[in-house]
């Protein structure tokens, strides 16, 4: 939800274009993320205070390389060029850009020229993250060197007339020590930013902005648990209070007793209407067979949109569809100007033959964590608040193979047993997704004098920032032993417990 001094992100294709956005959030300016090629009319129609080129995996010399409309250089708006855009800006105003002498990549000692205003206040060495082998050879005219490193004379520029500056160097990323320090030198001292942007003053223009929109007509909000959607509907509660009516499909494919948490909490403790279908006969029997992990993905997708749309018209006439869309959906959905990574299941999957007039969608200008701090300050329980991410097919895809009754309650007795120790080791906040998988193997093992012949349960947990990329997690040892002897004690056929040491890429997270 936009205010009045909001900072563009130019994506250039970077890894990193959604952690600047974050890491300018944090600093409680207003931040969102467009295509590079948006038009520089629409840009100086935007308001914006500022804008940040993002990185990129090109080269600016190359032909078919990124580039911005040339007209943002001209609109007075104060820029800072992160790595490609600090090269972009340079070639396209007229500097020299080559091949490094020597590829920096990873931690670099830089030296800052502290009279720069992007360094003003910071010591005058400090350690940064470097991720390139094209670098500025030459500056353009009126331009300034204002830091460089041991093999980069140019680690970044300015122009201050122009209000133009770079860094050739990432200060979004944890490694750059100081990295927040510049980026608020430049919100604050170039930009003029003062750090309205926080979640108290969110929630209340958002609910302002629903009652404005829906007025006293009814909203439904398709629940499934999650963080994303109970978040959404809590706030649009507030907003609307009994107009709102949930409806939560409850496939049977939900960790063990979630579907019973979320009933409580949203009944008992905010007195929303909900709807709770208990549907996981009618969802086991469709995928019955079923081994294809897409397959699985498109018969649940389409089931739930179907029992959705038979509790709705139970309903009545209902005007307006709530969704748990966030930002990163928008932005990996091609909406707007953005690139298309992959289609999400929250952007453009209104059904057609309901009659709602529009979407309610508070959360879609925020990231995931934002979101958990909504859903905080909105008091709804922390174990709802922080719960794991979980994919919309549920459990279905973390059992490898055909999907039983038996299965089901296999997968869900040893998740349970995994999330209860880690929770008991203090690591439930630092490790950002862990869980369990029903793999489709069986082997040989010994329980008390008896040969076993059972199946084999994968473990699963990895760290990540962004969830685009992800290490795996190095639980202790000890923590481990716990979860493999409760597991095989106490949940029956299983006979052997593995753990997942795949980082991603070149594994995904998920298993399927």
């Amino acid at each position: 939800m936009k205010n009045n001094e909001s900072i563009l992100v130019l994506d250039f294709g970077g890894q990193y274009s959604q952690l600047i956005a974050r890491r300018i959030r944090d600093l409680h300016v207003f931040c969102e993320i467009k295509s590079c090629r948006t038009p520089a009319a629409q840009v100086a129609a935007s308001g914006y205070r500022g804008i940040v080129f993002s990185g990129g995996p090109e080269t600016v010399t190359d032909e078919n390389a990124p580039k911005c409309d040339p007209g943002v250089f001209q609109l007075g708006i104060p820029i800072l060029g992160i790595c490609y855009g600090a090269q972009l800006m340079a070639y396209e105003l007229g500097g020299t850009v080559k091949s490094a002498k020597a590829r920096e990549y990873g931690k670099t000692e830089v030296c800052f020229h502290t009279d720069s205003e992007l360094f003003q206040g910071l010591k005058q060495q400090s350690v940064c993250w470097m991720s390139h082998t094209v670098s500025i050879a030459h500056v353009p005219d009126g331009f300034q060197i204002t830091a460089e490193s041991g093999s980069c004379p140019c680690a970044a520029m300015e122009n201050p007339e122009k209000r133009l500056y770079a860094t050739q160097f990432h200060p979004e990323v944890e490694h750059t020590l100081l990295g927040n320090e510049i980026l608020k030198n430049f919100l604050y001292r170039v930009c003029g930013c003062s750090g309205s942007w926080k979640m108290e003053s969110f929630i209340n223009s958002a609910v302002s902005h629903i009652r404005e929109t829906v007025g006293d007509k009814k909203v439904i909000c398709a629940l499934s648990g999650g963080v994303d959607s109970s978040v959404a509907a809590v706030l649009v509660h507030r907003a609307v209070g009994k107009n709102l009516t949930c409806i939560f499909v409850d496939h049977g494919l939900l960790r063990k007793d979630e579907g019973d948490e979320v009933e409580n909490v949203f009944r008992k403790q905010f007195d929303i209407n909900l709807v709770r279908v208990n549907a996981q006969e009618r969802f086991l029997s469709k995928l019955a067979g079923v081994t294809d992990p897409e397959r699985k993905r498109k018969i649940i997708g389409e089931e739930f949109i179907r029992v959705f749309e038979e509790e709705a018209r139970k309903i009545g006439k209902v005007d307006y569809l709530c969704q748990g869309t966030i930002y990163p959906d928008v932005i990996e959905s091609g909406k707007g100007d953005a690139a298309v990574i992959k289609s999400h299941h929250n952007v453009g999957g209104l059904p057609k033959d309901i009659g709602f007039t529009g979407l309610v969608e508070p959360l879609r200008d925020l990231f995931k964590d934002e979101v958990r701090k909504v859903g905080t300050q909105l008091g709804i329980p922390e174990n709802l608040v922080w719960r794991q991410p979980f994919p919309g097919p549920g459990l279905a895809i973390r059992i490898i193979g055909d999907i039983t009754l038996e299965k089901l309650n296999i997968l869900k007795d040893a998740d349970a047993i995994f999330r209860d120790e880690i929770s008991k080791a203090g690591l439930r906040r630092k490790i950002s997704q862990y869980f369990a998988v029903l793999t489709n193997i069986r082997s040989v093992g010994v329980m008390g004098d008896d040969r076993t012949y059972d199946y084999t349960v994968a473990l699963r947990g990895v760290t990540t920032s962004d969830f685009m990329t992800a290490d795996w997690a190095r639980i202790p040892a000890d923590v481990l032993a716990r979860v493999s002897d409760r597991i095989i004690n106490e949940v029956r056929h299983v006979n052997r417990v593995v753990y997942d040491i795949t980082s991603k890429p070149p594994a995904t997270i998920e298993w399927e």
